[in-house]
């Protein structure tokens, strides 16, 4: 990456000789996606290049400038959006912007704006400073050991004359998790999403007990030109328009990345160099470095019309020894060219996204992924293991029944088995170049060979009270003696078998899952969520375990998640 630091430093050097605009961007919010989701399917926002799930604030206060006569719940999410973000002084100076110190605050220094604990706006320089606190209590009765999360942190979001962006998020947390997450760690020894972790143990109550861990995230960015603006950070991200992505997700653990963002007409492309880690932290013991792999992806999402993109999409996945294969670096060139040109050695991936809103309040999505794909094999119908693809279709629907914020979404994801996977190379016992970070992986949770059914429902009573309720349903193949291609982190080489593949093979797995939660906003970013969790694995038909959990929590500047994958 020391080209990157290189282009970084120019760019730092020539800076204050160029005129540019300034980008910042969100950080990741369900609660904002799902309300700017709603707003640009019921017609209200027209808001381009969506699929790309981290908008630009820019984006996002443009859209929303030009808004209709909202319902009264509508109007509440739209102001509580405007508020949490103060950069629209910035990107119109012509707002007053007294509003912003209206309330004397405490020591007349934080929470001056309700909505920050602490603001600072200058002619040249942008702050904002958050707390985040996220306390959970539960209880599974199945399990003997309490459920709790204890996390908190600080945000920092700023911009730096009207050129330089920066976010930064730390959280520190100490949490025990239900049943089948503890035993997916014990499996893949990470935590979903998370690094480096070891036990706690509470010094107060002996039988408070679970994992401690930190999570960090930030990034800088400087805008190059009116077009292009470029990003360096330890972050992660997501691509699509449903409650999973095929494609590239923020599933795994935070990794450091390079990333460009093209803006052009009707087009967004999304150029992304990363460094990831082969293995996670406890497959590597002692003080040595986690061994490196990484990934180069491209991106092209276009707005063929206001209710319709399209979006092509690219990656490669490789491993060098200590540095980045300079041929990746193109960012127009096709990378399966690229990788056939080195003797394919590498792990290419191609997909396609599509958005499309045929009538207000409706609206399709989907994604397919080709891993690797043979015509003649796949007409063949023969089950060639190689034919290693997979595809999600999706709908939503707001207001149904005519009910104003009941919001539905149903949605389908299936994965062939192996896709992902890639073999081991010479100077590895494991496959380095799988879509995987820190033993996590990249896109879908359970990684391949299966099928997933999700339904969603979610209804704001008012303004103060959200409701959600989701249900999984899904089948996955998987086999203790064998590999029959769930485990992306295998080999593929070591497969079962090269015909009769079909996804769901192996030893039946079927998860059936229902979380209900309700929330209650007491303060601005401030929420009380009840939540009812119900899951059941069953293997072969028979019950192998089961979930029924409830709990309490209360958060600020923080989001819910769901609990069951």
């Amino acid at each position: 990456m020391r080209t990157s630091l290189f282009i970084i430093l120019i760019l730092v050097l020539i800076g204050p000789g160029l005129t540019w605009t300034q980008t910042a961007y969100l950080d990741y919010n369900p609660r904002i996606s799902a309300f700017t989701d709603r707003m640009k399917t019921m017609g209200y926002f027209e808001l381009p290049n969506a699929s790309v799930r981290y908008l630009s604030i820019e984006d996002l206060l443009s859209a929303a400038r030009a808004t209709e006569v909202l319902s009264k719940t509508d109007q509440y999410e739209l102001n509580s959006l405007k508020k949490n973000f103060p950069e629209r002084y910035i990107l119109n100076p012509e707002l007053d912007d007294s509003e912003l110190f209206s309330q004397k605050g405490w020591l007349n220094t934080f929470y001056r704006d309700l909505y920050s604990l602490f603001l600072l706006k200058t002619d040249n320089f942008f702050l904002k400073i958050d707390p985040v606190l996220n306390i959970a209590l539960g209880d599974d009765r199945h399990d003997s050991k309490l459920i709790f999360q204890n996390t908190r942190g600080i945000k920092i979001r700023g911009i730096l004359d009207n050129k330089v962006f920066f976010y930064s998020s730390i959280y520190e947390n100490q949490q025990r998790f239900l049943s089948y997450i503890e035993d997916e760690i014990a499996r893949s020894n990470a935590i979903p999403g998370q690094g480096f972790y070891k036990p706690y143990q509470s010094g107060i109550i002996n039988s408070l007990n679970g994992w401690d861990f930190l999570n960090a995230e930030a990034y800088a960015g400087i805008n190059i030109s009116n077009s292009i603006d470029l990003r360096l950070g330890q972050g992660r991200h997501f691509i699509g328009n449903g409650i999973r992505s095929l494609l590239l997700s923020d599933y795994a653990n935070n990794y450091f990345y390079l990333q460009f963002n093209t803006r052009i007409w009707k087009l967004h492309y999304q150029n992304t160099f990363a460094e990831l880690s082969a293995t996670s932290s406890r497959d590597n013991p002692g003080n040595t470095l986690l061994p490196k792999k990484y990934m180069a992806t491209h991106y092209l999402d276009f707005q063929v019309h206001p209710n319709l993109s399209l979006g092509l999409f690219e990656t490669i996945v490789f491993s060098r020894e200590n540095h980045f294969e300079f041929h990746y670096l193109n960012p127009v060139i096709l990378y399966r060219s690229v990788e056939q040109l080195l003797d394919s050695p590498d792990n290419a991936i191609l997909g396609f996204n599509i958005q499309w809103i045929p009538k207000k309040k409706y609206q399709i999505y989907g994604q397919l992924l080709i891993d690797e794909l043979k015509t003649s094999e796949t007409f063949a119908g023969d089950g060639w293991w190689g034919n290693k693809v997979a595809y999600q279709i999706g709908l939503k629907k707001y207001d149904l029944f005519q009910i104003g914020n009941l919001d539905f979404q149903l949605e389908y994801n299936t994965v062939r088995p192996f896709t992902y996977a890639h073999r081991s190379d010479n100077n590895s016992a494991i496959p380095t170049a799988s879509y995987s970070h820190f033993n996590q992986p990249l896109a879908h949770p359970y990684g391949a060979n299966f099928r997933e059914f999700i339904v969603s429902f979610n209804y704001r009573f008012n303004e103060k009270f959200a409701f959600n309720a989701s249900i999984v349903n899904s089948n996955y193949g998987d086999s203790n003696l064998e590999n029959v291609g769930k485990d992306i982190l295998a080999n593929y080489e070591n497969r079962s078998s090269d015909y009769n593949n079909f996804t769901g093979q192996g030893d039946q797995n079927d998860i059936f899952g229902l979380q209900i939660n309700t929330n209650y906003e007491f303060l601005p970013n401030g929420f009380i969520d009840l939540t009812f969790l119900h899951r059941r694995r069953s293997l072969e038909s028979n019950p192998i375990d089961k979930n029924d959990y409830l709990g309490i929590g209360i958060r600020v500047n923080a989001f819910h998640s769901n609990l069951f994958f």
